[in-house]
């Protein structure tokens, strides 16, 4: 099995197998909404296409953030320390984030797509190893440049050391998340819309049991949890 490594910026060659990786905080909040029933979430890339497909979808909820903070009109943001406290039982959700979603919408090539974090890496893995394929491609959502995006590079790199067939120690992986630029915000109490129990929620390895393909109906990419 190779593997290849893309960013937002070049994503859209990533053929085959992609796996959309955002730590925090995009994909390890998708894991808590459907933890908390949400039934499926619909990523999109501006905010004003959520906003309509909430306007136009009965019950639907919007999620995610514009500089870190949910947009006006969202009914939640991008905390999974938030979100660990909702109910979604059976609801539709609309997500756009400034990385995570960016990701699923630029990746337009690829066949199969998973959206993934460290708190689903181990269903992530088994439903790849199940297709057998040739080659997977990770989506660094959050490289923007040298000093962004260690975190979601950290599990790329654990993920690729599992579909090895290995058993990496994921505390140099975790220690990397808490040292990445992004996590600076949540570390100081200046800052309570980031609280650092956010960062605990992305490090918390293998937390569920659900991978979390992407699939695209109707013209809308569309994202479920589903177990091994």
């Amino acid at each position: 099995m190779k593997f290849h490594y893309h960013t937002l910026e070049t994503c859209h060659e990533a053929s085959g197998i992609a796996v959309v990786i955002d730590v925090i905080r995009a994909f390890t909040n998708a894991a808590f909404a459907f933890s908390k029933g949400a039934k499926e979430m619909y990523p999109v890339s501006r905010v004003e296409e959520a906003l309509q497909f909430k306007a136009q979808t009965p019950g639907a909820l919007a999620c995610g953030e514009v500089g870190g903070l949910p947009p006006e009109g969202f009914d939640f943001g991008n905390s999974p320390t938030q979100t660990n406290q909702l109910d979604l039982s059976g609801r539709v959700i609309v997500q756009c984030t400034g990385a995570g979603t960016q990701g699923i919408v630029r990746s337009s090539k690829a066949e199969v797509m998973f959206a993934a974090s460290f708190v689903v890496v181990s269903a992530t893995v088994t439903h790849i190893l199940k297709l057998d394929p040739d080659s997977v491609t990770f989506v660094i959502t959050d490289q923007l440049d040298s000093e962004r995006g260690d975190e979601d590079l950290a599990c790329a790199e654990y993920l690729e050391s599992c579909l090895k067939g290995k058993r990496p120690n994921p505390a140099p992986y975790i220690e990397r998340v808490y040292s990445s630029r992004d996590a600076m915000i949540h570390l100081d109490p200046n800052f309570p819309a980031f609280p650092k129990s956010d960062l605990d929620h992305c490090t918390n390895v293998d937390l569920f049991n659900f991978a979390m393909p992407v699939f695209r109906e109707n013209g809308r990419h569309v994202m479920r949890a589903i177990k091994p």
